[in-house]
């Protein structure tokens, strides 16, 4: 893991790069750390969740209880996203390139669903942030995490047939849907009779968002085909 500066001034050697938030960062390869400690991944597309199993065992009868003012807030936000789709959409078109903004609200979008979804299924205990954290990689305050670098170009037509070239993996994710649903459920009874998440089911989970994530990335906003893995 390296340990190098988060979100610079200026850059640092000759690979680093300007993200959307106007910072430079290290190339990837590697991991850094920024301010509170919280490691980020530098891949294209991460999601990832740094919470302990362990959780209080009635937090599965009301977890979702709390949750409903942020899937509220969530349907605010994706409708600024879906906007921020339609301008990548025909951005890409005539540029080969998506707005920051745009980039910015996808992002936001797909980070806040991973931070609200955690908390409403009891995976932690930490209320997330309103709205969530802007830019492209996560800053680590939130134990759901989601980083989507923005792509300096994408294929100009590339929107017109990846949903095409993305059916293999909604056919295999919907049937991992289903294995979601019942880790889900057995997690219900597992926090509520032990306390704690069991870890083989909960890691299933995350990599299920993450394979998902990147297909929905890959539609618009990457241009890198997902693997078919969950990793």
């Amino acid at each position: 893991m390296s340990t190098g500066s988060w979100g610079q001034q200026q850059p640092q050697g000759a690979d680093w790069y300007q993200a959307s938030d106007g910072l430079w960062y290290p190339p990837g390869g590697g991991a850094v750390v920024p301010p509170g400690g919280a490691l980020a991944t530098t891949g294209a597309v991460d999601v990832s969740l740094d919470a302990p199993l362990e959780v209080n065992r009635w937090r599965p009868l009301y977890a979702w209880l709390l949750a409903i003012p942020h899937w509220i807030v969530l349907i605010v936000v994706g409708i600024v996203a879906y906007v921020a789709m339609i301008v990548a959409f025909f951005s890409i078109l005539f540029t080969r390139k998506v707005p920051p903004w745009a980039h910015d609200w996808i992002v936001r979008l797909y980070r806040y669903q991973w931070q609200v979804m955690t908390f409403a299924w009891w995976m932690h205990e930490d209320s997330p942030e309103w709205m969530s954290s802007p830019g492209e990689i996560d800053p680590g305050t939130e134990p759901g995490r989601v980083t989507i670098r923005r792509a300096d170009e994408l294929q100009r037509f590339g929107p017109l047939y990846k949903w095409i070239l993305a059916i293999p993996h909604f056919l295999v994710l919907g049937i991992l849907g289903i294995g979601v649903y019942f880790a889900v459920l057995i997690g219900f009874f597992a926090v509520l009779f032990t306390g704690k998440w069991p870890e083989g089911l909960r890691d299933f989970v995350v990599k299920f968002f993450r394979w998902a994530t990147r297909v929905n990335a890959y539609l618009l906003i990457r241009d890198e085909y997902p693997p078919f893995a969950l990793d």
